[in-house]
C-alpha cells in the first residue's frame, strides 16, 4: 500500500519516512503555504492513503503570524482532504489537544466542545472542520506533547537547559500525556491501513502517551533518565507567561481509538529511554 506523507523534516514526519512504502513530500514538493499545490500533489501521486504530518507548529510565533499559520494548518489540510475525498482514498490528519481551553477537570473526550486559547489551536481546529466538511474517508488524530530526538521539543529543551544550569524552573500546573513521535507515526500508519482495508468510522480520535503527568514531573523524568543531577523547581504558568496561552489540562480520553482501531496508549517512559539513546544522553 502506497502512503503519501506531507512533511519530511518534522518530528512525526521523520519517523514516517523510516516506514516502508511511505513517500514523503518536503516543502519543495508540496509547500503548505499554497493549498492548491498540496491538492495537485495528491492528484499527481494517486496514493492509496495520505497522512498530513506537516504543520505550522511554532505556537508562540503563530500569535503574530496567524494568517500564515491559518493557511498552513487549516486551508491546506482542507484542500488535501477534498482531493482525497474526490479520489476516495483515506486521509489521516494530525491535530492537537490545543483545540481545547484546558479548563475541564477531567480528560477531554472527542465529545467535548473545542475552545482554542491561541492562534495555533484556532488554526488546527479550523483545519479539523474543513476536513470533516470534505466528507471523505478520514481520521483526525489529536495528540499531545510530542517528543523525539529530532528538532526542538520539550525533551531536547530540557536537556539543553540542563547543560548550563543547576536548576530548571518548569511549570507544575500543566498536565498531559507525553507522546513520542514514533508512536504517533505508528498509529497514523495503522489507521491509514485500517481505513483502506476495512470499514471503520471516520471521525476525530484522541491519542496520547500514558501515564498523564505534569510538565515539571515530565522534566524530572527526563533529567533522571539522562543521568543529570540538575534540580527541577515547580513554578506556575503565570510565572512565565508565554506569547500564546497553553491549556492547563491537556489530558485526553483515548478509549475510542482503542475500541475502534485497537491502538492503545503507549508508555511514554519506555519511549523516552529510546529517544535519549538516540540523542546520546
Amino acid at each position: 500500500m502506497a502512503i503519501l506523507v506531507f512533511g519530511s523534516s518534522g518530528q512525526v514526519a521523520t519517523e514516517l519516512r523510516r516506514i516502508d512504502n511511505v513517500h514523503s513530500l518536503d516543502r519543495n514538493a508540496a509547500d503548505l503555504r499554497d493549498p492548491q499545490l498540496c491538492a495537485e500533489a495528491i492528484y499527481d501521486h494517486r496514493p492509496d492513503a495520505i497522512v498530513n504530518a506537516a504543520a505550522y507548529t511554532a505556537v508562540d510565533d503563530a500569535e503574530t503570524n496567524e494568517p500564515l499559520a491559518h493557511v498552513v494548518n487549516a486551508d491546506s489540510p482542507t484542500a488535501m482532504a477534498r482531493a482525497a475525498a474526490s479520489l476516495k482514498v483515506p486521509f489521516v490528519q494530525i491535530s492537537t489537544e490545543f483545540v481545547f481551553d484546558g479548563r475541564k477537570a477531567t480528560p477531554y473526550s472527542t465529545a467535548d466542545l473545542a475552545n482554542p486559547l491561541n492562534a495555533y489551536g484556532r488554526g488546527k481546529f479550523a483545519g479539523e472542520k474543513g476536513i470533516v466538511a470534505a466528507r471523505g474517508i478520514y481520521v483526525i488524530v489529536r495528540t499531545s506533547w510530542v517528543f523525539s530526538a529530532v528538532g526542538r521539543n520539550f525533551v531536547t529543551a530540557i536537556l539543553d537547559g540542563a547543560k548550563s544550569r543547576d536548576e530548571l524552573a518548569v511549570v507544575g500546573d500543566q498536565f498531559g500525556g507525553p507522546t513520542s513521535a514514533k508512536s504517533v507515526a505508528a498509529a497514523c500508519i495503522s489507521i491509514a491501513h485500517q481505513l483502506a482495508e476495512r470499514q471503520v468510522d471516520s471521525g476525530i480520535y484522541h491519542f496520547s502517551g500514558a501515564p498523564d503527568v505534569s510538565r515539571a514531573d515530565f522534566a524530572r523524568e527526563i533529567i533522571n533518565r539522562a543521568g543529570s543531577e540538575v534540580q527541577v523547581r515547580n513554578i506556575s504558568t503565570g510565572d512565565l507567561p508565554p506569547a500564546a496561552f497553553r491549556p492547563a489540562n491537556s489530558r485526553m480520553d483515548c478509549s475510542e481509538l482503542q475500541r475502534k482501531f485497537g491502538i492503545r496508549r503507549p508508555d511514554w517512559r519506555k519511549d523516552l529511554v529510546k529517544v535519549l539513546q538516540d540523542i546520546g544522553s
